[in-house]
């Protein structure tokens, strides 16, 4: 019985909680500026990119060549060489390394000519979760944006941001409450192709869950009505 009374305070307590802590969606948000500097991290190459491989001591093995998906460059002379994860200049120090074997002077440049596509994942308590295309550089609170935007249910103070480069995955935390968006998003950065941006549920949708799946439906007593995750009464 104990347990009983104190499930039925925390279903009553609850709304207060939800009115409190539910945010505004995005749609209703600024939209942060990208910030650039030359601390942002070069861009490194992906499975369908397209590069300019101008040779000058030998212009007749110069070409456009894209990276295929296994990540390698089929070039002649030298075969496949990897270039996925590779930022433009670290190729063009492989390759000239590859020619100096074929090439008295191998001079060349690596020029990207143009990008695959760029998708984010983006999960959790945002309105449509799923894989979307990036229209251009932009960081976790716009891709949340591009999924709907933030269910009310979402905890946007510890967002997740899971990246892969150079074979090594980071899992990174950003807060995006309203303070930290008024504020700029400090410390936000662009995301990278393939990027996991996930949203978390809140502690208080955790208690409501909870209730709802291990409280109420195993009482033996019914409530006159409940809270769901959303916070709607339901009768």
């Amino acid at each position: 019985m104990r347990v009983a009374f104190v499930c039925i305070a925390l279903l009553f307590t609850a709304p207060a909680a939800i009115a409190q802590d539910t945010p505004p969606v995005a749609s209703e948000l600024p939209q942060p500026a990208m910030v650039y500097s030359e601390q942002s991290p070069a861009y490194r190459l992906f499975p369908g990119d397209e590069v300019e491989i101008t040779i000058y001591s030998a212009p007749e093995l110069s070409r456009n060549a894209t990276i295929g998906p296994d990540g390698r460059l089929a070039l002649p002379l030298i075969g496949a060489v990897r270039a996925a994860d590779l930022t433009a200049e670290e190729l063009h120090d492989i390759l000239v390394s590859a020619y100096a074997a074929h090439l008295r002077m191998p001079e060349l440049t690596v020029t990207p000519r143009s990008y695959g596509s760029r998708q984010v994942f983006v999960g959790g308590e945002v309105a449509r979760p799923g894989i979307y295309d990036m229209p251009a550089n932009m960081d976790a609170f716009q891709a949340v944006a591009l999924a709907g935007g933030f269910l009310p249910s979402a905890h946007r103070r510890d967002v997740l941001i899971l990246s892969r480069a150079r074979g090594a995955t980071t899992v990174s935390e950003i807060d995006l409450s309203m303070r930290a968006v008024r504020s700029g998003l400090p410390g936000a950065q662009a995301l990278q192709r393939y990027d996991v941006v996930y949203v978390p549920r809140s502690r208080i949708s955790q208690v409501n869950l909870f209730m709802q799946q291990y409280v109420r439906d195993a009482l033996p007593v019914q409530f006159s009505f409940y809270y769901d995750l959303r916070g709607n009464r339901t009768n």
